[in-house]
């Protein structure tokens, strides 16, 4: 457990050296040396320590939020773009790409990020090990079920050369790596809740948790530590012989006390479910909504495929109006597994969209290429390029050079490495954390700035480790396991997935990476305040928490089958999303027709509207998390700066 772990790049403290300048100068040394711009002297997608949002790529615009940072010594770039983009994740790179379509290939743009790497949370983790390349997501995981993207998100796949029937055609015997091994999930009950530690894996044919009659047998749950009476109601839960637990109300009654009602307090109080059998059910908002069962409307549930609703009588799950907005098969509508998952997630998307971007800066261009692709970051930003994407800078004011309604042009002030500095665009798209845009952009209407500060970002944390072999996963008979009271609450073996010359471990005597969660949530908490307390937290836990606590936890997982960390961890990366996903409207705090319905109170259309020569993106301003919530807002977006130019041209005299 004393043996180093590589984590380049970890700058420890700087959240609070920044904190204790206030408004000092952004030349002094301490502030420079934590700036966005300090820290480039490697290749971003293989920096390890912490990483996501990584110490330089916020603390400005805390400053900024606080009011500490004057607005003044900005030096001008002398540079005038036709449209300036704040943001450079899918939503920004899309909107550059659906600009350049409808303008032409010769429009003069400028993208604008905070982060020391493009694709927003899009992120891709590389690890070198033992001479083989290990590729992981850092935060975007996949293209869930493209066959519902919106028409622009098709449009973007086809444009980029996404092929999912050929991605599926190179994977068909891959995916199936470890069921083909007898891996299966297993379940850690931690010796803090459950006086001892105690993995129990289901017997039988593997199964996933979605198959929960499947798991949940008489055998399986006799393994376990629960009581007699949590084990019977379990087995009562998934009986196909189900009560009708809301019985004498109508169909209606049912799914509104349903979308009123967590899914918490309707195992207890309808199902009557022992409380120790929740265990298996707190988290499931996690993957969705950042918070768990007490936060979550049992009516997601519902329609996610829980037990206890079979015999409600609410009938088919309908595709409904969500069925066709961005993400709304998550959790509200019928899900697909039909999904694309690319070994560095969503981050082949970004690739892809900055190759056709910036060609110069790498050679790849198919979707294949990008499973071993590398580019060259110095040529991003060159003067020659017609898309130029300016890495390290935070946005930190947006305003017109003039009246709004007259105004042909806007200033665009941003901070990288010691300075502030200002650019001049003819239209400019702000496809960055709408939470923010109210501190850069003050000249916004009151309404508008009240409604982009409603959504609360949900925090979490993907920490990928890089194991040298994973004989211990392999000797368990597990690729995934559910611990949820532990500090990680699922590791996995990423997923087995080829991407042209990048080949998964087909051993467990391989190098490969793990996945690990961590949902900063906060039950008992209404969930906007769970989001709070919880990215404060976060920000507050050093890399050296996230790797002992790692470390610690592999070891009790997996040191039973043979595992060390010390001989077997070859480097640990922490992505950190203190501001993770976009807000979605939920049943239990807001109101329903928000959830249910495309009403334009919702604060999501108040606070995109277009304001002078300023637009909105961002899967923020579709209140969704989701890959083609991003893209629909970006051509959005682009619809309105394109409506304000002049046609045919499309350009503005």
């Amino acid at each position: 457990m004393g043996c180093p772990i590589a984590r380049r790049d970890f700058l420890n403290g700087t959240a609070v050296a920044i904190g204790s300048i206030g408004a000092a100068s952004l030349s002094s040394p301490a502030m420079a040396g934590s700036l966005a711009g300090a820290a480039t002297e490697s290749y971003p997608p293989a920096k390890t320590g912490m990483r996501g949002s990584h110490p330089g790529s916020f603390e400005v615009a805390h400053l900024l939020r606080d009011g500490e940072l004057p607005i003044d010594d900005v030096a001008d770039q002398g540079e005038t773009y036709d449209l300036v983009i704040v943001g450079g994740g899918i939503s920004g790179l899309s909107a550059a790409h659906f600009y350049r379509k409808l303008v032409g290939r010769d429009a003069r743009i400028l993208i604008l990020e905070n982060h020391d790497d493009f694709g927003g949370h899009a992120k891709r983790n590389e690890f070198m090990v033992d001479g083989k390349l290990v590729v992981i997501n850092g935060g975007t995981l996949n293209i869930e079920a493209p066959q519902r993207y919106n028409r622009w998100a098709r449009q973007v796949l086809d444009d980029m050369g996404i092929d999912a029937e050929r991605y599926r055609a190179a994977n068909t015997d891959t995916e199936k790596l470890y069921s083909s091994m007898g891996l299966r999930r297993g379940h850690f009950f931690d010796k803090e809740t459950w006086k001892k530690d105690r993995l129990v894996v289901p017997q039988g044919a593997p199964t996933n948790f979605g198959d929960m009659r499947a798991m949940f047998t008489t055998e399986f749950l006799e393994r376990t530590p629960l009581s007699p009476k949590a084990r019977a109601d379990m087995m009562r839960l998934v009986s196909p012989d189900q009560p009708d637990y809301l019985a004498g109300m109508s169909v209606a009654e049912k799914k509104e006390l349903l979308a009123t009602t967590s899914f918490r307090d309707y195992y207890l109080n309808y199902v009557k479910l022992d409380p120790e059998a929740m265990w298996f059910f707190q988290q499931m908002g996690n993957p969705s909504f950042c918070v768990g069962a007490d936060a979550t409307p049992a009516l997601f549930g519902w329609v996610q495929g829980y037990p206890g609703f079979e015999s409600l009588g609410l009938g088919d799950i309908p595709e409904g109006l969500f069925a066709d907005l961005p993400g709304g098969q998550h959790g509200r509508q019928k899900e697909s597994w039909d999904a694309i998952h690319f070994p560095d997630g969503n981050a082949t998307l970004a690739r892809l969209l900055v190759s056709s971007l910036v060609p110069n800066a790498t050679k790849a261009r198919t979707q294949e290429d990008m499973g071993t692709a590398t580019f060259d970051y110095g040529k991003l930003d060159l003067p020659s390029n017609p898309v130029r994407i300016r890495l390290s800078s935070i946005v930190v004011n947006v305003r017109h050079d003039g009246d709004p309604a007259t105004a042909t042009e806007a200033v665009v002030t941003y901070a990288n490495g010691d300075k502030l500095k200002s650019v001049r665009g003819k239209s400019v798209i702000l496809a960055c954390w709408n939470m923010v845009i109210p501190y850069m952009m003050p000249e916004l209407p009151a309404e508008q700035q009240e409604a982009l500060h409603y959504g609360v970002k949900g925090p979490l944390v993907y920490t990928s480790v890089a194991l040298r072999n994973w004989k211990a996963f392999k000797n368990l008979g597990v690729s995934t396991f559910s611990c949820p009271t532990m500090f990680h609450d699922t590791v996995a073996l990423t997923e087995a997935v080829d991407l042209g010359a990048l080949s998964h471990a087909r051993s467990a005597d391989q190098p490969i990476a793990l996945h690990l969660t961590k949902f900063m949530n906060k039950p008992g908490l209404p969930r906007r305040d769970q989001h709070r307390v919880g990215r404060a937290e976060l920000l507050e836990m050093s890399f050296e928490t996230f790797e002992r606590e790692t470390r610690s936890q592999l070891a009790r997982l997996l040191g039973p089958a043979g595992f060390d960390p010390a001989r077997d961890i070859a480097a640990i990366t922490v992505n950190r999303w203190p501001h993770g996903y976009a807000y979605t409207y939920n049943s239990l705090y807001d109101p329903v027709e928000w959830v249910y319905s495309e009403t334009n109170s919702r604060p999501c259309v108040v606070g995109r509207q277009p304001y002078g020569l300023i637009s909105i993106a961002n899967s923020d301003a579709a209140a969704s998390p989701h890959t083609d919530a991003a893209i629909l807002e970006a051509h959005r977006a682009v619809s309105e700066t394109i409506e304000r130019e002049t046609y045919p041209f499309a350009r503005r005299t």
